[in-house]
């Protein structure tokens, strides 16, 4: 048991001590450097000591590295920012002012593109662009063959009715309504199969990577033709309508059957390449007029600076063929494993 002595004594350290081991500032100030340091590490090549040292950090500095230590030392540092000159000599031409681009006030690094001209895209980088296959087979059409196939098959064609109707000719527009949908079984099929390597401790092939990327792709899609086409407001409704209905349907779908919900997207795809295919005529016809290219579509496919709409849409219709290609083959697979445990089941079970 502590005397009375040695109490006092702590006291009296903890009183000389405590208001620098509390402080918000020191403390903050060391956490915001670590988190810093974490989220612009690596592409600014940060040491790999820098997760630990969060890890061994005070428990104090750990707590005030949240967005209110943040947000505070922010605007401690934007009142040592200079603005915009107006007096002798400023003419609006001194810009001194931090550009933060992040959540946690950290200020994002700067890239550059292969020509050396600074890169503007926060939505995708540098390393995630590439140029499409235009050679890739658009003609492939996979025959129905079981009652699965049949009922994905008359699915999507039911379902292709109502867009003719409402879209008619516009197909700029019926692209950002076909985007929107696109987008979505990429993603719902890359969440179920991690949430079932997380249950099964197992592996997934690749295949929530190669799932995920479909969703991410088909999302910037979606971002170029908003470049494109400015939807209406009762476009937009219908865009939330269509998505809350497919996302809660595919979703059970996939659940129930993985390899119906692939061959539907499979034949969603081939009815992604007719449509483009009739964009592309429109175009040719002179009905639709061919604009330059959105900046966004020439940086994300490394496009010519002179690409036209017509270009954006030949490597919209490459991806589109690509993804028809994946989910059929996704599809296959998806069935010979299934086929493979029903006859494993079998044997054991009359053996």
């Amino acid at each position: 048991m502590m005397t009375r002595g040695g109490t006092k004594l702590a006291n009296s350290m903890l009183a000389l001590a405590g208001h620098r081991l509390l402080s918000t500032t020191s403390n903050a100030a060391a956490s915001n450097k670590v988190v810093s340091g974490i989220l612009t590490g690596r592409t600014m090549g940060t040491p790999a000591w820098s997760t630990t040292f969060l890890v061994r950090a005070p428990i104090f500095g750990v707590r005030n590295g949240g967005t209110m230590a943040l947000g505070e030392e922010k605007e401690g540092e934007d009142k040592k920012v200079s603005t915009t000159g107006t007096g002798s000599g400023g003419g609006g031409d001194n810009k001194d002012e931090k550009t933060v681009a992040s959540y946690w006030g950290v200020e994002a690094p700067k890239l550059t593109k292969e020509d050396g001209t600074e890169w503007k895209w926060t939505c995708f980088r540098p390393w995630e662009t590439y140029q499409a296959d235009l050679s890739i087979d658009l003609k492939k059409h996979h025959a129905p063959v079981t009652f699965m196939d049949k009922l994905a098959y008359w699915s999507v064609k039911s379902l292709r009715w109502p867009t003719d109707l409402f879209f008619q000719r516009r197909y700029g527009c019926r692209a950002m309504m076909l985007e929107t949908v696109a987008a979505v079984p990429g993603m719902v099929g890359g969440m179920l199969l991690h949430c079932k390597s997380l249950r099964r401790f197992e592996h997934s092939g690749g295949w929530i990577k190669t799932l995920l990327d479909e969703a991410e792709n088909e999302r910037m899609h979606l971002m170029t033709f908003m470049e494109v086409s400015k939807p209406r407001w009762y476009e937009r409704a219908l865009v939330m309508t269509v998505q809350g209905v497919f996302f809660n349907a595919y979703f059970l779908g996939y659940l129930i059957s993985p390899k119906f919900a692939h061959r539907m997207v499979g034949y969603l795809e081939e009815e992604a390449i007719h449509s483009y295919t009739e964009f592309l005529k429109e175009l040719d016809k002179g009905n639709i007029e061919n604009v330059p290219a959105p900046a966004i579509a020439i940086d994300y496919w490394r496009m010519p600076p002179n690409s036209t709409l017509r270009d954006v849409v030949m490597v919209v219709r490459a991806d589109e063929a690509h993804h028809r290609d994946v989910n059929h083959f996704a599809s296959v697979r998806i069935l010979y494993q299934f086929c493979l445990v029903c006859f494993i089941f079998i044997h054991i079970f009359i053996y």
